[in-house]
């Protein structure tokens, strides 16, 4: 099941480069299946992971999702993806929908989500330290919602949250 998401992942991703270091998108998921792979975790989980920006970031929706992975990695990926349309208001708006959906997520997926936060903090304080500051804002706001998830992750995430640890 792994090697399937990561190929579609791969596949709707295809092209697509990380903002600051122009990489290939798909080394994000795989960054974030990693770090999930390194606490307990289900194959769901890594699946969920490796598929976490698809509905947000490419034309793929949860109905495919659905009927290629089932009701337990489509339901992660739903927990996982950003509700919020940009005629919902400004950033911090948007961000606190954002937060509002994320903190009815599963541990499951709060742990996915503390993976996903761990790999973008690195990118961002390496590469665009002005913008970290507002980011790393945010993020201390949306770890206050991700105290379910997995302890190591989020003993990770807090310190580079408060220390703007990248690397």
């Amino acid at each position: 099941m792994e090697t399937k998401a990561l190929l579609l992942a791969a596949q709707a991703h295809y092209g697509q480069l990380r903002k600051y270091d122009d990489s290939p998108y798909l080394w994000h998921p795989i960054a974030v299946a990693t770090l999930v792979r390194s606490v307990p975790h289900t194959e769901a989980m890594v699946c969920a992971a490796l598929l976490h920006d698809v509905v947000e970031d490419t034309d793929t929706d949860l109905e495919e999702i659905h009927l290629t992975f089932g009701h337990e990695i489509t339901a992660l990926v739903e927990m996982l993806t950003d509700i919020s349309r940009p005629e919902d208001g400004n950033r911090a708006a948007r961000k606190a929908i954002d937060r509002a959906h994320t903190a009815k997520a599963s541990p499951a997926a709060k742990t996915i989500k503390l993976a996903d936060l761990i790999d973008n903090t690195r990118s961002i304080t390496a590469h665009d330290p002005e913008f970290a500051k507002v980011y790393l804002a945010e993020k201390r706001l949306l770890l206050e919602v991700l105290a379910e998830g997995d302890p190591t992750l989020y003993a990770e995430a807090y310190r580079r949250a408060y220390e703007g640890v990248g690397g």
